[in-house]
């Protein structure tokens, strides 16, 4: 069995319930991600579903040099900030740089590790001493069984409060597969195991100068990963995914949220 992250009361591992980390790729504006925010809140009540929210304020890792990025770190954090006081639920957001690291540590609950940073030692050294919850996103090129290590460096510096996400392995060009041999590998390592449901149909640079995917087949993983057996599903998610900034072609519906997670939910009690 995982060992249990309490996080603002929401608990992932164990045997709690399935929990979800959900929000939109990139803050694209204040009232936007506000908006997302809310209607995520009312779901998370409606449904008790275990809610985390999630934005990125700064996405270093887009394709081409004209992709937005995001509002900054300054801004960005602010707006997590009021979202995280306002809903009182736990905010996670994903950071590029040790110097980044100490100062969301500040703000949000979960610092997340991008995918392609995990074999950045001092890196990822820095945010086990930051004293948040770490998530680290394995990455395309990782084994699953590789993930020790990385764990082994967070764990080096006190910190326990650890979570590994699965968010697909490259298979070719522009193209992820997801294997769900790793999450069971994964779980055995202790820790509560997250899958990321929309970056696993992503098409890496499938599109040129952008990233696509395929949102469509999102559900069906998330379906799958929930009766393996996963501690969370990451889900990016946004009111009109089609001109979302970023990610939009992996993304959810927000309006189909609340039907997915109903069998998610039923599936997640059966396993």
């Amino acid at each position: 069995m995982t060992k249990t992250i309490n996080i603002k009361g929401v608990k992932f591992g164990g045997t709690n319930p399935l929990a979800l980390i959900a929000g939109p790729c990139v803050i694209e504006s204040r009232e936007g991600c506000m908006e997302i925010a809310d209607k995520l809140v009312k779901l998370s009540k409606r449904q008790n579903i275990p809610l985390v929210f999630k934005a990125s304020y700064d996405k270093a890792n887009r394709t081409s040099i004209h992709s937005y990025r995001g509002p900054g770190i300054s801004k960005g954090l602010e707006i997590l900030a009021e979202i995280k006081e306002k809903y009182n639920i736990p905010v996670l957001t994903d950071v590029h740089s040790v110097e980044e690291i100490h100062i969301a540590a500040k703000v949000v609950d979960i610092i997340q590790l991008p995918a392609f940073m995990i074999r950045q030692t001092d890196f990822v050294v820095a945010a086990g001493e930051s004293g948040a919850v770490v998530n680290v996103k394995k990455a395309q090129f990782a084994a699953p069984w590789d993930m020790v290590h990385v764990v082994k460096k967070i764990e080096s510096t006190g910190n326990m409060k650890i979570m590994l996400t699965e968010r697909g392995a490259s298979f070719g060009y522009n193209t992820l597969v997801a294997d769900m041999r790793s999450l069971v590998i994964m779980r055995e390592m202790g820790y509560p195991v997250i899958f990321d449901a929309t970056h696993s149909v992503q098409s890496p640079g499938g599109q040129g100068d952008t990233s696509g995917g395929d949102g469509r087949f999102a559900p069906y993983l998330a379906k799958a990963a929930t009766a393996v057996g996963v501690d969370g599903l990451f889900i990016e998610t946004h009111p009109d995914p089609s001109k979302a900034l970023s990610d939009g072609p992996n993304m959810i519906p927000l309006k189909e949220l609340p039907k997915l997670w109903k069998k998610l939910d039923a599936i997640d009690q059966v396993k």
